[in-house]
């Protein structure tokens, strides 16, 4: 009796895994990490000699931006490091997932009133603009290594009835799946 034509089909491609060992990943683990270079060394250097120099309200303005772009920049680095941890073998994918729950990388937008970002020293201000971008690239990389992550044929439930249906799925399911 012949096999069936779906015997023969490989699994499923992870789309996530192999952007991740891609030069697209590599491009921007070095751009990631370029920038967190250049932010210690702008923040140690010239950033602090400019905000020396700004007023009161501006200075207050660039402590809260300068935090929120070290933290970040630190989040940026850590998820950057635990993906190439996986890449090199150091770590399975599921240990790296289980380390990834401390990492956030959540939106975010500057904190200060907009009156005293454009007091804000340029320089600053382009950091800031660029670790969003960065940061909006790993969150939409890392939406896609979790859809890979999910067992085939399972979506992602939403909404206020996304338990109900759940739990409707797993009564119906046939004992042993």
């Amino acid at each position: 009796m012949p096999q069936s034509f779906s015997a023969n089909l490989d699994p499923a491609v992870r789309f996530g895994d192999r952007l991740i060992a891609s030069d697209q990943f590599h491009a921007l683990f070095k751009d990631g990490m370029d920038l967190v270079g250049a932010a210690a060394a702008y923040l140690d250097g010239e950033g602090r000699r400019q905000a020396q120099a700004l007023p009161r309200p501006a200075a207050l303005a660039y402590a809260v931006e300068s935090m929120r772009l070290t933290t970040r920049l630190m989040q940026i680095a850590s998820w950057l490091l635990l993906q190439r941890a996986v890449n090199e073998g150091e770590l399975t994918r599921a240990e790296a997932a289980s380390d990834k729950r401390r990492i956030r990388l959540s939106r975010q937008d500057a904190a200060a009133e907009e009156a005293a970002l454009r007091d804000l020293p340029r320089d600053l201000c382009e950091l800031v603009e660029a670790s969003l971008r960065v940061q909006a690239r790993i969150r939409r990389l890392d939406v896609m290594l979790h859809e890979d992550a999910r067992p085939a044929g399972v979506a992602e439930l939403r909404g206020p009835v996304a338990s109900q249906l759940a739990a409707l799925e797993a009564a119906f399911r046939p004992a042993g799946r």
